[in-house]
């Protein structure tokens, strides 16, 4: 086994596919990465065997081999060599030999049929969408993701496809974010939950172009194909909450304001808020909205902030994180809450024109 690549070509898919690779691992050769050269051209893989990413390089002069060694390692190696450097791999008598220049590493390898390999996918739905598309999805709602709850299902996105759309549903139970972007599909409707390293890695692979991501969804597994990538993630195994029960429809009062400026009122109450509970209290009267945060210190922040808004006077407490969270990713220059006169009701929180992209934050008693 033997070849030569310029730094650059390799550290780019190397990155991405160590990405993948746990710090921990319950089996030494998930540790390593899988560099396999065939058919002139190099195939690097990382699995922590959940998920698993594959990267391809094309290869002018080499030798065919097959061999697993230490993703960090590797990766360190190249990151350390200057620019445009040569990087020539032999296998000699099972050590992965590095040279470049003046410079020589060897690297111990573990034998290439001990690495996992996550099995071939019976692709029951196709899904073709822009990558900027699956991009914005995830970053809209990822935040909302559960993480390490005992309710695994919730640690996850949930992908839903349907009428020629992709939509993409997280919650932690506290809060619950969903967005939808239009895709070309093939097949039935479908909902699946991605884990949420699956997820996190996912959006590691795409970029803001309008090139297109393929997404294959089996039984057990998603898979994407982004250029000259193959991401493949098993799917939890679990049933989602119905998303559509937590959207509140009958919440008949109405708040128009300023994203920009109302995000900078909470940012501001926030830094007196409970540093463990986040609370403020929000209290809107015609055409006001004022914020009160405090905390155990006694401390106390007021702010007021100018609003849309016509009805009886409403009280009610949220936890300022969510709702900045909930600002952070929206794009437009207006937002609309629609709330509810009970301090048990959730608050809807969308785009003023737009109902492409839905929050629903749930009340604090304060």
């Amino acid at each position: 086994m033997k070849f030569s690549v310029v730094r650059e070509t390799l550290l780019k898919p190397l990155q991405l596919v160590a990405g993948v690779v746990e710090r921990k691992q319950t089996m030494p050769v998930l540790a390593n990465v899988l560099v396999e050269v065939k058919d002139q051209t190099l195939t690097l893989t990382g699995s922590d065997s959940e998920v698993e990413l594959i990267g391809h390089v094309t290869l002018d002069e080499c030798e065919e081999g097959r061999i697993t060694v230490p993703a960090r390692k590797l990766m360190d190696i190249c990151k350390s060599l200057p620019d445009s450097a040569v990087i020539e791999f032999t296998l000699d008598d099972q050590k992965a030999v590095i040279r470049s220049g003046r410079s020589r590493f060897s690297l111990s390898t573990l034998p290439a049929d001990e690495f996992p390999n996550i099995k071939d996918m019976q692709g029951e739905l196709t899904v073709s969408v822009a990558q900027n598309k699956v991009r914005r999805l995830i970053e809209r709602t990822g935040f909302a993701m559960a993480n390490q709850d005992v309710r695994y299902y919730l640690n996850g996105m949930l992908f839903e496809v349907a009428d020629g759309q992709l939509r993409a549903v997280s919650t932690d139970g506290h809060r619950l974010a969903t967005a939808v972007e239009d895709a070309q599909v093939s097949g039935d409707l479908t909902q699946v939950i991605v884990p949420r390293k699956g997820v996190l890695e996912l959006n590691r692979l795409l970029n803001d172009s309008d090139d297109t991501v393929e997404l294959t969804i089996g039984t057990n597994h998603i898979r994407a194909r982004v250029a000259e990538y193959v991401f493949t993630s098993k799917l939890v195994d679990g049933k989602f909450p119905d998303y559509h029960r937590v959207i509140p429809q009958k919440n008949e009062k109405i708040v128009i304001a300023d994203r920009s400026e109302l995000r900078q009122v909470f940012l501001r109450a926030s830094i007196l808020s409970n540093e463990k509970y986040r609370g403020v209290r929000l209290i809107l009267s015609n055409g006001m909205l004022q914020v009160y945060a405090n905390n155990p210190e006694q401390e106390e922040a007021e702010e007021s902030v100018l609003v849309q808004y016509q009805g009886d006077k409403l009280e009610v407490g949220f936890n300022v994180g969510y709702l900045l969270d909930v600002l952070g990713v929206l794009d437009s220059q207006e937002v609309r809450l629609s709330l509810s006169d009970s301090n048990t009701s959730s608050a809807l929180i969308e785009e003023a024109q737009s109902h492409a992209a839905q929050y629903v934050v749930m009340p604090m008693r304060l």
